[in-house]
């Protein structure tokens, strides 16, 4: 299972959205569980790769989900953003950690921006035909850390293949 350094927090408007971001989510391995009330007993279920997700139609609903995040939980809820609901879940939820609003696929431009300066070096490296432990070690990375890196730009882009990845950064650069 693909774990991610941040639990996914997501705030989408329609079902729809949720259903795209769930469908993401269920593929990076994270378990799905309809409702924003916790089964485990235990406080911190984030080891659990468990993802909450539901509509925010009351006060309640949105408490449960804010404490479903604070102890660990992934947590997709659909809600108008604009709102005064979807705004104080916004807030909350924003306390705890990264949120993504509307996070049906970032454009590419959003891909690129978010690159670190290791993913930028290695996916260069590797468009100009260097192997990933070529790139590695000119870039003085270990092969796990290079792995992991282009792991994260490919989740990043969307792609399931390192050559996606590549493909989708030389054509952004381009740009």
């Amino acid at each position: 299972m693909t774990r991610h350094s941040d639990t996914p927090r997501h705030i989408v408007a329609t079902p729809a959205d949720a259903d795209a971001v769930l469908r993401r989510l269920a593929r990076d391995g994270w378990t799905l569980r309809e409702g924003f009330a916790l089964p485990d007993p235990a406080w911190d279920v984030a080891g659990n790769g468990l993802v909450l997700h539901g509509r925010i139609t009351d006060p309640e609903t949105l408490q449960l989900a804010v404490l479903a995040a604070a102890r660990g939980a992934g947590v997709v809820a659909v809600c108008d953003p604009g709102s005064p609901l979807g705004r104080a879940l916004a807030d909350d939820l924003g306390r705890l950690g990264p949120l993504h609003h509307d996070d049906a696929r970032p454009t590419e431009e959003d891909v690129i921006a978010a690159l670190v300066p290791e993913q930028r070096a290695l996916l260069e490296r590797l468009a100009a035909g260097d192997t990933i432990a070529a790139a590695a070690a000119a870039e003085f990375l270990s092969l796990r850390t290079a792995n992991r890196r282009i792991a994260e730009a490919r989740a990043l882009f969307g792609v399931r293949t390192t050559r996606e990845a590549v493909l989708a950064y030389l054509r952004q650069r381009r740009r």
